[in-house]
Order: structure tokens, then C-alpha cells, then sequence
């Protein structure tokens, strides 16, 4: 079964599917371990975390190429990544989705954000034309090779051009040919329901934190009608945070021994990565050479 079967698969099995963000290959492997179906490779994650940029439209698709390659071979997980705005045109498009399949990518979000994009939950944003977006997704579903592999639209629209505009544009976006529909930055439950009403491919929610869209529970999203929540960078902040407090208290202390309580410690580092197996092979090889 192709990464993007399985990515549809996994959407049908799960109600609403939980993806969660990596914004690295162990990342990923932890994600696997606490029992997700599926993986997302943020674009705000490559920028942050990968490049230290904000996440303003800077990076390219060398740049994702890199990250997503090196989760996909890591986890066996479909995964999701985004690539913004398709960086260019038709072509650049073209070539972002044929070039991430490749590498066992399952499926690809694109927006309908202007080129110098932002965050989907910062003020100030702008749209390109709905006829625009529509020759995006039209040229994301041509690009790929297998016709199972995903094509999501996310629509910006709705902090700039209303509800009613942003659900219009869904149901084009829709019609072009795109799998799933992304609502970004909706101000609650009821306006994902605006979505989910008017649409027949499945409508994701991005569950993110310190933006414009509540915590919703799984439950309350199962009743808007949502199928995908996807959590982006939740893993990746918390991350962050305690990097941020362990490089504090070295610093501040001289000293790691108040802050070890809260790290993974060696022997997990190495059940998660199989490490023993490794190990036991390269003494066997040894052994074998004396």
C-alpha cells in the first residue's frame, strides 16, 4: 500500500484522524511510539527548527525536501507535509509534489495565501485570487504519479475575506480536485460546521496553539463534522520550552542536576531507537573478525 493509501486509510479508520507534527525524524519515531496513524511536517516547522527563520515564506523545497526525506525513511508513518504556497507557479508546483513523493511523502497541503505568506493565525494577511488557487491545487493533483496520494487546499480567507467567502472558496477548491479541505484560523466550532456542511471531501482543523481557533476536543470536533485534527507544532514548542530552561539552569547554576528529573534518560533515548540491536550486531562482527 502507497504512503498516500495509507494516509486515506488512515483517515477513514480514525474519526476524527489526529496528526500531530514532527519537525524531525526522531520526533517522528517518538510520535510512532505513543500510537499516532499519521505525521505532518510543518512549514513553520522547517523555518523554526530546521533554518532558525520565522516562518514568512523563506524557505524552499530543498530545504522541506531534506526534513521530510529523513522522516520517511525513519517511520513508516504517511506523512503529510506542507509546502505553503507551491513556491512560484504551476511548474514549481508540479515538481514540489513529484519530488516529495519520490521520497515516500504522502500527501501535500498547499494554500491560498499571497507569496510573502505568514502565519495563518497572524493579522494582515492576503489571499490571491480564488482562480489562482484553484490552477494550484489543479496543478498539485496533476503532479503526482499515484492517484492516492493527498492533495489538501487550505484556505486563508476567512480573517480576510469572511466566513461565507472562505466556504466558497473550500467548495472550488474542492471541485478542482483537492482531497481534503484545510479551514485555517476558524473562531470556533460552529464556523468548522459552515465548512463540513457545505463540503463532501474531508475538512481538517488545525488545532494549534496561541492562535485565533480554540483548544477544541476530539468530541466536539466529531460533532462539527471535522475528519482530520492536526496538532503541528505542539511537541515541537514543548520542546523548545524545555531546551530553554535546561540551557537556563546550566547556565545560571553551573549545573544540570535540577533540571535531569525532566529529561529522557539514556536508556529510553536507546529503546526508542533500537539501539541494543545495533550494538549486539557490531559485537557480533567483531567477534566474528578475532
Amino acid at each position: 500500500m502507497t504512503a498516500g493509501a495509507r494516509l486515506r486509510a488512515a483517515v477513514e479508520a480514525e474519526r476524527p484522524l489526529q496528526i500531530v507534527g514532527a519537525v524531525n525524524a526522531y520526533a517522528a519515531m517518538l510520535a510512532r511510539r505513543a500510537g499516532f496513524r499519521a505525521l505532518y511536517l510543518s512549514g513553520a516547522g522547517v523555518a523554526n527548527h530546521s533554518l532558525g527563520l520565522p516562518d514568512l515564506g523563506m524557505t524552499n523545497l530543498g530545504d522541506v525536501m531534506v526534513d521530510a526525506a529523513r522522516i520517511t525513511r525513519a517511520v513508516d508513518l504517511p506523512l503529510l507535509v506542507d509546502i505553503d504556497t507551491g513556491w512560484g507557479h504551476a511548474f514549481t508546483i508540479d515538481r514540489a509534489v513529484r519530488e516529495l513523493e519520490s521520497v515516500g511523502v504522502a500527501g501535500v497541503q498547499i494554500e491560498d495565501q499571497a507569496g510573502a505568506k505568514r502565519c495563518g493565525h497572524r493579522p494582515n494577511k492576503a489571499v490571491v485570487e480564488m482562480s489562482e488557487m484553484v490552477e494550484r491545487v489543479r496543478a498539485a493533483t496533476a503532479g503526482r504519479k499515484d492517484d492516492s496520494f493527498v492533495v489538501v487546499a487550505r484556505t486563508d480567507a476567512r480573517a480576510v475575506e469572511g466566513l461565507d467567502q472562505a466556504v466558497a472558496r473550500a467548495v472550488a477548491y474542492a471541485d478542482a480536485g483537492a482531497d481534503v479541505i484545510f479551514a485555517e484560523a476558524p473562531g470556533n466550532a460552529e464556523e468548522l460546521r459552515a465548512f463540513t456542511s457545505a463540503l463532501d471531501v474531508p475538512v481538517l482543523a488545525n488545532i494549534t496553539e496561541f492562535g485565533v481557533t480554540p483548544l477544541l476536543s476530539l468530541e466536539e470536533l466529531r460533532d462539527a463534522g471535522v475528519a482530520i485534527a492536526l496538532y503541528p507544532l505542539s511537541a515541537a514548542r514543548a520542546a523548545a520550552r524545555a531546551a530553554d530552561t535546561v540551557y537556563s539552569a546550566i547556565r545560571t547554576d553551573g549545573t544540570q542536576s535540577g533540571v535531569v528529573d525532566g529529561m529522557q534518560t539514556r536508556d529510553e533515548l536507546y529503546e526508542v531507537l533500537d539501539y541494543l540491536r545495533f550494538e549486539r550486531a557490531l559485537d557480533a562482527v567483531r567477534e566474528e573478525d578475532v
